[in-house]
């Protein structure tokens, strides 16, 4: 059976293209009962949250490939994903990214560095509404 025919209550989208980095993903997620689909472009994004309803995405704001900001747009165009749980990442240095990933309605990002550290908390933390909307590692929000 295919990920995409088992049941989608623990599915995690994840956003990443690079392989090494989704193993990473992947080692931390699947112990704990998560079913991870993976997307590579911001086609493949809308097309798997419209057929996986996953339970929360993960999104590398820093991956050209996935055009992460207009897969944001399209979700939460979406009336029936607007509250999904998006765990974002980017460089740290990137006010902007962060303040438009907030802007568009990511629930959490965090720096690449702390998503590494603590991928499965945080998984859990979006995922259970515990959050709050930015990171340990969260840039000022004004530029210099």
């Amino acid at each position: 059976m295919t990920q995409a025919h088992q049941s989608t209550s623990n599915v995690v989208l994840v956003a990443v293209s690079d392989v090494f980095f989704y193993t990473k993903v992947r080692d931390a997620l699947l112990s704990r009962g998560y079913v991870l689909e993976r997307a590579r472009s911001q086609e493949d994004i809308h097309a798997k949250t419209v057929a996986l309803s996953p339970r929360a995405i993960i999104l590398n704001m820093n991956d050209e490939r996935l055009h992460a900001f207009q897969a944001l747009e399209q979700i939460r165009q979406d009336s029936r994903f607007a509250h999904l749980p998006i765990l974002a990442f980017a460089n740290h240095e990137e006010v902007d990214t962060w303040r438009r990933a907030r802007d568009l309605g990511v629930s959490k990002i965090v720096s690449r560095n702390e998503f590494s550290a603590r991928t499965l908390s945080l998984v859990e933390e979006v995922i259970s509404g515990r959050s709050s909307d930015v990171g340990d590692t969260c840039p000022p929000l004004t530029t210099p």
